[in-house]
């Protein structure tokens, strides 16, 4: 399931030509004809409103710019892998903060959740660029700064880097 999501995000930037660092998340949301917007969410991260197989995000103005950025990824992925092929209506919610959407995600009861923060993951940091990266740049993986100033160049935060490094099996730490 992993290597599927891998595969459907990569394939999504590499279409729609934004397969670079940092992932431009406007293009890919063109891409798809969605519209996103900054709005107060109080204690909601995101929210993906599906209709007619149209999709608006809307992000918590509130939340650091890394933040939102993996919140927009996260909305793109219920959009792609759940919502796309409905014509159904459809409202995806997203509360909480960092990698637990809610607590049916982080204790891995909603499949749904999981795999839009695994499709977020791959769509803000695909595999091929942090290899890509780190090749190029000769990072320490086990130095902290390096960690932080690859996550940096991703524009994603260095805790979502680690995440991201750990689940490819490039980081043990």
């Amino acid at each position: 399931m992993t290597s599927d999501i891998e595969y459907k995000a990569e394939s999504l930037l590499t279409e729609c030509g934004a397969l670079r660092v940092p992932v431009p998340l406007d293009t890919v949301i063109h891409h798809l004809t969605l519209t996103a917007q900054a709005r107060p969410l109080a204690e909601t991260s995101g929210v993906l409103v599906v209709e007619n197989g149209r999709g608006m995000i809307g992000y918590n103005v509130n939340h650091s710019r890394v933040r939102q950025r993996f919140t927009i990824a996260h909305e793109i992925g219920h959009f792609v892998m759940h919502a796309s092929d409905n014509q159904q209506q459809r409202l995806f919610v997203d509360r909480s903060t960092m990698f637990k959407r809610n607590e049916s995600s982080s204790a891995g009861d909603d499949l749904q959740e999981i795999q839009a923060n695994q499709f977020a993951a791959a769509l803000l940091m695909p595999e091929k660029l942090i290899r890509e990266e780190i090749a190029s740049s000769r990072f320490d993986l086990d130095d902290e700064e390096d960690v932080s100033n690859l996550a940096k160049r991703f524009n994603v935060s260095a805790a979502a880097m680690t995440f991201r490094l750990k689940n490819l099996g490039l980081f043990q730490g």
